[in-house]
């Protein structure tokens, strides 16, 4: 794991466990997500598009057996989902900006249910200038919301009402990659979702693209 990364991770998820170091913590925790952010953004600046959907560990264990492009809405989808369903609850990025049509996806869900050929088939079909509006629209959705939570509501929990409405939208896919993912998420309470899908999610998911693009480029 990049060592800078991984420091301020730990930093962030120190600091927001206290009152008096929270604000600070947030502060850390978008901070991190500024310099993952850059990296992502440098995929647009110095991949082809081939590039972005080539899968050179189709065979491998581990986030690295994916596509650079797969990845990229999968980090963001979950994002979206978790930041508006579960935390704000009202709609979520992808709906309120039409990106399934406007990214040309065959899918609304995270895309864990896709395997192998299906992860590159599926990159091919995607839009990357708005699947790359979309992610800067939910990066700045996710800030908005986390910088007006308070101390107090890190300790709050999912409701079953929530979780409920959560799978009634299907952007969940029942495949057994999947499925584990709503309770995965509605057993944590805000904290523990800021410090999975917030952020060590988007860390191990870029650090497998990087893996992805050194080998692409060998």
């Amino acid at each position: 794991m990049n060592k800078e990364w991984s420091q301020l991770n730990k930093t962030m998820q120190a600091q927001i466990r206290k009152k008096d170091t929270y604000k600070t913590g947030i502060d850390t925790l978008f901070d991190l997500r500024g310099q993952l952010m850059q990296t992502l953004t440098s995929f647009n600046d110095k991949l082809s598009r081939e590039e972005f959907n080539a899968i050179p560990f189709i065979n491998a264990d581990g986030y690295h057996c994916k596509t650079i492009a797969y990845s990229i809405w999968h980090i963001f989808r979950i994002e979206d989902i978790v930041a508006h369903i579960l935390i704000s609850e009202d709609e979520q990025v992808f709906s309120a900006g039409n990106y399934q049509e406007r990214i040309n996806s065959p899918i609304t869900t995270t895309g864990n249910e896709l395997v192998k050929q299906q992860v590159a088939d599926f990159s091919k079909q995607l839009d990357l200038q708005e699947l790359y509006s979309y992610i800067s629209e939910v990066g700045e959705s996710t800030e908005k919301i986390v910088r007006g939570l308070s101390y107090e509501e890190m300790k709050k929990k999912i409701s079953d009402e929530r979780k409920e409405y959560l799978k009634s939208l299907n952007v969940v896919s029942t495949d057994e990659n999947a499925i584990w993912l709503i309770d995965y998420w509605c057993n944590k309470d805000i904290r523990g979702l800021i410090q999975m899908p917030f952020s060590r999610h988007w860390i191990m998911h870029i650090e497998a693209c990087l893996r992805i693009e050194n080998k692409i480029h060998l």
